[in-house]
Protein backbone atom coordinates (compact mmCIF):
# COMPACT_ATOMS: atom_id res chain seq x y z
CA UNK A 1 0.00 0.00 0.00
CA UNK A 2 1.41 3.39 -0.99
CA UNK A 3 2.34 5.94 1.66
CA UNK A 4 -0.12 8.45 0.21
CA UNK A 5 -3.03 6.00 0.51
CA UNK A 6 -1.96 4.98 4.02
CA UNK A 7 -1.84 8.61 5.16
CA UNK A 8 -5.19 9.21 3.52
CA UNK A 9 -6.77 6.43 5.56
CA UNK A 10 -5.23 7.66 8.80
CA UNK A 11 -5.34 11.46 8.41
CA UNK A 12 -8.17 12.01 6.00
CA UNK A 13 -8.14 12.33 2.26
CA UNK A 14 -8.31 16.17 2.22
CA UNK A 15 -5.23 16.45 4.45
CA UNK A 16 -3.12 14.36 2.10
CA UNK A 17 -4.24 15.03 -1.43
CA UNK A 18 -3.42 18.45 -2.79
CA UNK A 19 -6.50 19.77 -4.61
CA UNK A 20 -6.39 22.52 -7.20
CA UNK A 21 -7.29 25.87 -5.73
CA UNK A 22 -10.29 26.24 -8.06
CA UNK A 23 -11.68 22.79 -7.22
CA UNK A 24 -14.77 22.94 -4.94
CA UNK A 25 -14.29 21.28 -1.57
CA UNK A 26 -18.07 20.56 -1.12
CA UNK A 27 -21.07 20.08 -3.31
CA UNK A 28 -23.02 23.28 -3.65
CA UNK A 29 -26.59 23.21 -2.31
CA UNK A 30 -29.32 22.83 -4.92
CA UNK A 31 -31.58 25.87 -5.39
CA UNK A 32 -35.07 25.64 -3.92
CA UNK A 33 -37.93 24.80 -6.25
CA UNK A 34 -40.84 27.18 -6.72
CA UNK A 35 -43.04 24.99 -4.53
CA UNK A 36 -40.44 24.96 -1.76
CA UNK A 37 -40.06 28.72 -1.95
CA UNK A 38 -43.83 29.15 -1.79
CA UNK A 39 -44.00 26.82 1.21
CA UNK A 40 -41.31 28.82 3.03
CA UNK A 41 -43.10 32.05 2.19
CA UNK A 42 -46.40 30.78 3.57
CA UNK A 43 -44.69 29.37 6.63
CA UNK A 44 -43.21 32.79 7.31
CA UNK A 45 -46.57 34.48 6.87
CA UNK A 46 -48.23 31.99 9.22
CA UNK A 47 -45.54 32.56 11.84
CA UNK A 48 -46.11 36.30 11.52
CA UNK A 49 -49.87 35.74 11.76
CA UNK A 50 -49.38 33.81 14.98
CA UNK A 51 -47.57 36.88 16.29
CA UNK A 52 -50.55 39.07 15.38
CA UNK A 53 -49.70 40.26 11.87
CA UNK A 54 -53.13 40.67 10.24
CA UNK A 55 -51.78 41.39 6.75
CA UNK A 56 -49.61 38.27 6.80
CA UNK A 57 -52.61 36.24 7.96
CA UNK A 58 -54.74 37.48 5.06
CA UNK A 59 -51.95 36.63 2.64
CA UNK A 60 -51.46 33.10 3.87
CA UNK A 61 -55.20 32.43 3.83
CA UNK A 62 -55.48 33.80 0.32
CA UNK A 63 -52.71 31.53 -0.96
CA UNK A 64 -54.17 28.56 0.92
CA UNK A 65 -57.34 28.44 -1.18
CA UNK A 66 -55.62 26.90 -4.21
CA UNK A 67 -53.92 24.26 -2.08
CA UNK A 68 -57.21 23.33 -0.42
CA UNK A 69 -59.07 23.00 -3.72
CA UNK A 70 -56.27 20.84 -5.14
CA UNK A 71 -56.30 18.50 -2.15
CA UNK A 72 -60.09 18.29 -2.21
CA UNK A 73 -60.11 17.39 -5.92
CA UNK A 74 -57.57 14.62 -5.29
CA UNK A 75 -59.87 13.28 -2.57
CA UNK A 76 -62.69 13.03 -5.12
CA UNK A 77 -64.77 15.98 -3.96
CA UNK A 78 -67.20 17.05 -6.74
CA UNK A 79 -66.97 20.56 -8.13
CA UNK A 80 -70.18 21.74 -6.47
CA UNK A 81 -68.75 20.90 -3.04
CA UNK A 82 -65.30 22.45 -3.44
CA UNK A 83 -66.29 25.84 -2.06
CA UNK A 84 -67.80 24.17 1.01
CA UNK A 85 -64.56 22.30 1.65
CA UNK A 86 -62.54 25.51 1.24
CA UNK A 87 -64.74 27.34 3.71
CA UNK A 88 -64.69 24.56 6.30
CA UNK A 89 -60.92 24.16 5.97
CA UNK A 90 -60.26 27.88 6.43
CA UNK A 91 -62.50 27.86 9.50
CA UNK A 92 -60.47 24.97 10.90
CA UNK A 93 -57.19 26.72 10.09
CA UNK A 94 -58.36 29.78 11.97
CA UNK A 95 -59.42 27.68 14.94
CA UNK A 96 -56.17 25.69 15.20
CA UNK A 97 -53.66 28.20 13.78
CA UNK A 98 -51.83 28.29 17.10
CA UNK A 99 -50.88 24.61 16.66
CA UNK A 100 -48.81 25.22 13.51
CA UNK A 101 -45.04 24.79 13.95
CA UNK A 102 -43.19 27.29 11.70
CA UNK A 103 -40.24 24.91 11.52
CA UNK A 104 -42.38 22.43 9.60
CA UNK A 105 -43.97 22.52 6.16
CA UNK A 106 -47.02 24.74 6.01
CA UNK A 107 -48.19 22.92 2.88
CA UNK A 108 -48.15 19.53 4.65
CA UNK A 109 -49.99 20.96 7.66
CA UNK A 110 -52.64 22.58 5.49
CA UNK A 111 -52.99 19.53 3.22
CA UNK A 112 -53.71 17.29 6.23
CA UNK A 113 -56.49 19.59 7.41
CA UNK A 114 -57.88 19.92 3.87
CA UNK A 115 -58.00 16.14 3.42
CA UNK A 116 -59.95 15.69 6.65
CA UNK A 117 -62.50 18.35 5.68
CA UNK A 118 -62.80 16.82 2.20
CA UNK A 119 -63.56 13.41 3.70
CA UNK A 120 -66.13 15.01 6.00
CA UNK A 121 -67.82 16.65 3.00
CA UNK A 122 -67.90 13.36 1.06
CA UNK A 123 -69.44 11.55 4.02
CA UNK A 124 -72.06 14.26 4.49
CA UNK A 125 -72.80 14.28 0.76
CA UNK A 126 -73.16 10.48 0.86
CA UNK A 127 -75.67 10.66 3.69
CA UNK A 128 -77.66 13.29 1.80
CA UNK A 129 -77.68 11.13 -1.34
CA UNK A 130 -78.90 8.17 0.67
CA UNK A 131 -81.70 10.27 2.14
CA UNK A 132 -82.68 11.48 -1.33
CA UNK A 133 -82.80 7.89 -2.55
CA UNK A 134 -84.62 6.55 0.48
CA UNK A 135 -87.26 9.27 0.73
CA UNK A 136 -89.01 8.26 -2.54
CA UNK A 137 -88.71 4.65 -1.46
CA UNK A 138 -90.27 5.53 1.87
CA UNK A 139 -93.18 7.22 0.08
CA UNK A 140 -93.56 4.24 -2.21
CA UNK A 141 -93.41 1.82 0.70
CA UNK A 142 -95.98 3.92 2.54
CA UNK A 143 -98.26 3.78 -0.49
CA UNK A 144 -97.83 0.01 -0.72
CA UNK A 145 -98.54 -0.29 2.97
CA UNK A 146 -101.65 1.89 2.60
CA UNK A 147 -102.87 -0.25 -0.28
CA UNK A 148 -102.32 -3.39 1.74
CA UNK A 149 -104.17 -1.82 4.66
CA UNK A 150 -107.07 -0.82 2.40
CA UNK A 151 -107.22 -4.33 0.95
CA UNK A 152 -107.30 -5.84 4.41
CA UNK A 153 -110.07 -3.49 5.50
CA UNK A 154 -112.06 -4.35 2.36
CA UNK A 155 -111.70 -8.05 3.08
CA UNK A 156 -112.86 -7.52 6.64
CA UNK A 157 -115.93 -5.61 5.49
CA UNK A 158 -116.73 -8.28 2.92
CA UNK A 159 -116.41 -11.02 5.53
CA UNK A 160 -118.69 -9.13 7.92
CA UNK A 161 -121.26 -8.66 5.13
CA UNK A 162 -121.21 -12.38 4.28
CA UNK A 163 -121.72 -13.25 7.91
CA UNK A 164 -124.61 -10.80 8.19
CA UNK A 165 -126.25 -12.13 5.00
CA UNK A 166 -125.99 -15.68 6.33
CA UNK A 167 -128.14 -14.71 9.33
CA UNK A 168 -131.03 -13.40 7.18
CA UNK A 169 -134.25 -15.38 6.68
CA UNK A 170 -134.15 -17.55 3.50
CA UNK A 171 -136.36 -15.24 1.41
CA UNK A 172 -134.36 -12.13 2.27
CA UNK A 173 -131.05 -13.93 1.81
CA UNK A 174 -132.19 -15.19 -1.58
CA UNK A 175 -133.19 -11.69 -2.70
CA UNK A 176 -129.87 -10.19 -1.63
CA UNK A 177 -127.77 -12.91 -3.25
CA UNK A 178 -129.52 -12.70 -6.64
CA UNK A 179 -130.39 -9.02 -6.87
CA UNK A 180 -127.56 -7.51 -4.84
CA UNK A 181 -124.52 -9.75 -5.17
CA UNK A 182 -125.12 -11.32 -8.58
CA UNK A 183 -126.81 -8.19 -9.93
CA UNK A 184 -129.50 -10.16 -11.69
CA UNK A 185 -132.74 -8.51 -12.81
CA UNK A 186 -136.07 -8.95 -11.06
CA UNK A 187 -137.37 -11.00 -13.97
CA UNK A 188 -134.35 -13.32 -13.94
CA UNK A 189 -134.56 -13.76 -10.18
CA UNK A 190 -138.30 -14.39 -10.27
CA UNK A 191 -137.79 -17.06 -12.91
CA UNK A 192 -134.95 -18.72 -10.96
CA UNK A 193 -136.58 -18.60 -7.51
CA UNK A 194 -140.24 -18.92 -8.47
CA UNK A 195 -141.10 -15.83 -6.44
CA UNK A 196 -143.02 -12.84 -7.71
CA UNK A 197 -141.24 -9.61 -8.43
CA UNK A 198 -143.28 -7.93 -5.72
CA UNK A 199 -142.19 -10.45 -3.11
CA UNK A 200 -138.59 -10.10 -4.19
CA UNK A 201 -138.79 -6.30 -3.80
CA UNK A 202 -140.19 -6.62 -0.28
CA UNK A 203 -137.60 -9.22 0.73
CA UNK A 204 -134.76 -7.10 -0.67
CA UNK A 205 -136.01 -3.99 1.15
CA UNK A 206 -136.29 -5.85 4.45
CA UNK A 207 -132.92 -7.53 3.93
CA UNK A 208 -131.12 -4.24 3.27
CA UNK A 209 -132.69 -2.64 6.34
CA UNK A 210 -131.61 -5.58 8.50
CA UNK A 211 -128.07 -5.53 7.09
CA UNK A 212 -127.70 -1.80 7.75
CA UNK A 213 -128.78 -2.32 11.31
CA UNK A 214 -126.32 -5.13 11.89
CA UNK A 215 -123.34 -3.58 10.14
CA UNK A 216 -123.79 0.08 11.07
CA UNK A 217 -126.13 0.03 14.03
CA UNK A 218 -128.91 1.82 12.11
CA UNK A 219 -132.41 1.44 13.44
Amino acid sequence: MSAVLTNALVMGIDDVLVLPRDAPRRVEEQPLSDNQQADLRRAGWMAAAQAGDRVAYERVLGESVGVIRSVARRQGVPVDLLDDVVQETLITVHRVRHTYDPDRSYHAWLAAISARRAIDALRQHGRRDRREVHEPLAVENHADSQQASDATEHEQRAAALREAIATLPPGQREAVEHLGLREQSLAETAELTGRSTGALKVNLHRALKALRGRLHGDS
